[in-house]
C-alpha cells in the first residue's frame, strides 16, 4: 500500500481530495497534508510519503521549490504537480525537476486514481528492479557486508557516479546521502613501528578501531567505514555542517596528535577536506590518502631523530614550522635573508660534522612545506621526487651557513609555485576532455587509459580533473556520453539498444536505467518531449543530473 501526502495552500482542495478517494480500497494510504511546502518538509521527513501530490503556487515555499529539495534529500520519493496554471514553461520547470507527472486544477478523482496507479506502477518496477540488483550482488558478493565496502570502497577510489552510488546504496540500504562529507584513513603499518610483528600491528589496528569507534558512539548512522587493507581503515564521515564534520573529525586529530608523541603506537592517520557532494568523497579521500603519507614521513623523520640522539630531544629544538609557513605567505624576497638567520639563529650550537640532529630538522621542516605547497598548489609535480631532491641538497650541509642557503632555496623554491600556479593544468585538461570526446563511444575508455594517453598517474589525474573541472573522471564521461545519447535520440531513429552501444554501454539495460537516473526520462519519453528535451541538453541536464 503506497503512501500519499498533499500539499495545497486550498484548504478545501485538500478536504475534498481527502475525502473524495477511497484511498485503501484503491491500494493506496493518505497519511497527511500540509497548507505550505515548509511546512510539509517536516513532515514528510517524518511520514516518508511514497506519492508527493504538490500544487506549485504556494506562499513562504511554492511547490517547485519543494519539489527540488525533496528530489535531492529523498530521491526515492514520486512527485505529482497539480496546479492551477497551464502556462508551459511550469511543466518545463517541473520535468526538469524530475517530477512524475503534471496535472491541472481542477482534477476529478477518476483522473486522479489513474495518475496514482501510473505512479504506484512505477514504484513497483523500481522495487522489483532494486530487488534484483540487490539479489544479484547478494550473488556475487556472498553477504551484505562484502557489497557495502565495495560499494564505500568504488566510492572512495571515484568508479562510481553520483546516480550509481545512490542507486547501489539504496539497493543495499545503505544510508549515503548527506550534506557534508570527510574521509579519514588509518594505518598501523607505519614506519615507526617497524620494531613490531605482524601480530602485534594487527592488534594495534583492532585496539586503535575499537578506541576510536568507543569515542565515536554517538555518531552512529553517521560514520561509515570499511577495511582497505590488514591494518588500513578508511572511515567517511556525515553531518549537516561544516562545523559538525570538524567537531567529528576532532578524534582523529586527537589521535595523530598522541601518535607523535615519542613511545606512542598510535598508527598513522591521513585526514581529507570536507565537502558538499558526494562526488567530494573521492577528492577527501585522495586529500586523505597524501596526507597520511606526509604523516607517515613526518613520524618516521622523529621517530630517527630521537633513536640518533644522545639525549632526550628538548622540544623547543624544533623549528617553528608554523612561524615559516606565515613568512611564506607574507614575506618578500628582499627580507628572506634576514629571517632565515634569525631564525635558525638557535641552530649556531649544532655540530653538523658530529651531530645528525641539524639534518633531521631541516628534514622535518622541509616535509611541512612540501606539504603545504601541496595542499596549496597545482603544480609541485611529484613529491617524491622533489622531496628526494630536497634531502640531497640537506645533506650536502655541512655548516650554519649553508644551513641558511639552503632554507633561503626552499623559500624561492615556495615562491616559484605560488608564481606558476595560474593556470598549470589548463591544457592537460583539455587534451583528457578531447580524448573523451574522441573515445567516448569505446567500453575501454577509463581512468587508466586516460592517464596512459596524458602520461600521468591515474591518482594525480583523478584529483586534478576533480579539482579543475569540479567532477570527477567518471562523472564527465558519463556526462559526454549521455549528452550524445540525447543528440542520437533526437536525430536518429536508433534503437535503445543501438543508442546504448554507440556512446560506449555494452549493456542495453544498464544504458537505459543510467538515462532514466540522470534526466529523470525513459529513452521513449524523451524523444516524445522533443524540444523539451534539447532543454534538459542544457541547463537542465545539470540539474538532473545532480538529482540522479
Amino acid at each position: 500500500m503506497k503512501k500519499v501526502m498533499l500539499v495545497d495552500d486550498e484548504i478545501l482542495i485538500r478536504e475534498t481530495v481527502k475525502e473524495c478517494i477511497p484511498w485503501e480500497k484503491e491500494g493506496f494510504q493518505f497519511v497527511g497534508d500540509a497548507p505550505d511546502g515548509e511546512i510539509a518538509l517536516q513532515l514528510i521527513e517524518q511520514l516518508q510519503p511514497d506519492i508527493l501530490i504538490t500544487d506549485i503556487m504556494m506562499p513562504f515555499m511554492d511547490g517547485l521549490e519543494l519539489s527540488a529539495v525533496v528530489r535531492k534529500r529523498m530521491p526515492d520519493i514520486k512527485i505529482v504537480i497539480l496546479s492551477g496554471h497551464g502556462e508551459f514553461e511550469y511543466a518545463r520547470s517541473a520535468l526538469r525537476l524530475g517530477v512524475e507527472d503534471y496535472c491541472l486544477k481542477p482534477v476529478s478523482a477518476a483522473t486522479l486514481i489513474e495518475l496514482l496507479r501510473g505512479v504506484s506502477r512505477i514504484i513497483d518496477e523500481e522495487r522489483l528492479e532494486k530487488e534484483k540488483l540487490r539479489n544479484q550482488l547478494r550473488h556475487e558478493s556472498g553477504k551484505d557486508t562484502v557489497t557495502r565496502e565495495k560499494l564505500l570502497s568504488d566510492l572512495c577510489c571515484g568508479f562510481l557516479t553520483t546516480s550509481e552510488a545512490i542507486h547501489l546504496s539504496s539497493a543495499i540500504s545503505l544510508q549515503l546521502m548527506s550534506p557534508y562529507y570527510a574521509v579519514v584513513i588509518s594505518d598501523a603499518r607505519d614506519p615507526a613501528c617497524h620494531m613490531y610483528g605482524d601480530d602485534e600491528i594487527r592488534g594495534m589496528a583492532d585496539s586503535t578501531a575499537a578506541k576510536t569507534a568507543v569515542e565515536l558512539v554517538p555518531l552512529t548512522g553517521d560514520l561509515l567505514s570499511f577495511k582497505r587493507s590488514r591494518t588500513e581503515t578508511v572511515w567517511i564521515l556525515k553531518g549537516d555542517s561544516p562545523g559538525q564534520i570538524e567537531e567529528r573529525l576532532r578524534p582523529f586529530r586527537e589521535l595523530r596528535e598522541q601518535a607523535d608523541s615519542p613511545g606512542c603506537l598510535n598508527p598513522a592517520i591521513g585526514i581529507g577536506s570536507v565537502h558538499d557532494r558526494l562526488q567530494g568523497i573521492h577528492l577527501s579521500y585522495l586529500d586523505a590518502e597524501e596526507d597520511m603519507h606526509w604523516h607517515r614521513l613526518t613520524r618516521q623523520n622523529r621517530q630517527e631523530m630521537r633513536s640518533t640522539a644522545q639525549m632526550p630531544l628538548d622540544p623547543t629544538a624544533f623549528l617553528d614550522r608554523s612561524k615559516f609557513k606565515d613568512f611564506l605567505k607574507l614575506g618578500t624576497p628582499a627580507e628572506a635573508e634576514s629571517f632565515v638567520k634569525a631564525y635558525v639563529s638557535g641552530m649556531g650550537r649544532n655540530d653538523w660534522a658530529v651531530s645528525p640532529l641539524g639534518y633531521y630538522l631541516l628534514n622535518d621542516l622541509t616535509i611541512e612545506v612540501l606539504q603545504s605547497a601541496n595542499e596549496t598548489f597545482r603544480n609541485v609535480g611529484s613529491l617524491e621526487e622533489v622531496l628526494e631532491r630536497f634531502q640531497a641538497d640537506i645533506g650536502s650541509v655541512r655548516t650554519h651557513e649553508d644551513a641558511c642557503k639552503y632554507l633561503i632555496c626552499l623559500i624561492e623554491q615556495y615562491w616559484r609555485w605560488r608564481a606558476e600556479g595560474a593556470d598549470k593544468y589548463g591544457e592537460l585538461i583539455a587534451k583528457v576532455k578531447d580524448y573523451i570526446a574522441d573515445n567516448y563511444d569505446k567500453d575501454y575508455i577509463s581512468l587508466q587509459s586516460a592517464s596512459e594517453y596524458v602520461r600521468l598517474s591515474p591518482s594525480h589525474l583523478s584529483k586534478v580533473f576533480s579539482q579543475e573541472t569540479g567532477r570527477t573522471f567518471i562523472e564527465y564521461l558519463t556526462q559526454t556520453r549521455i549528452q550524445k545519447a540525447m543528440e542520437l535520440l533526437l536525430t536518429t531513429h536508433a534503437k535503445s539498444y543501438e543508442v546504448a552501444f554507440k556512446v560506449g554501454y555494452n549493456d542495453a539495460h544498464y544504458f537505459s536505467n543510467l538515462f532514466k537516473r540522470v534526466t529523470g526520462m525513459t529513452t521513449k519519453q524523451f524523444r516524445k518531449n522533443g524540444g523539451l528535451a534539447l532543454e534538459l541538453k542544457g541547463d537542465g541536464y545539470e540539474a538532473a543530473c545532480n538529482h540522479g
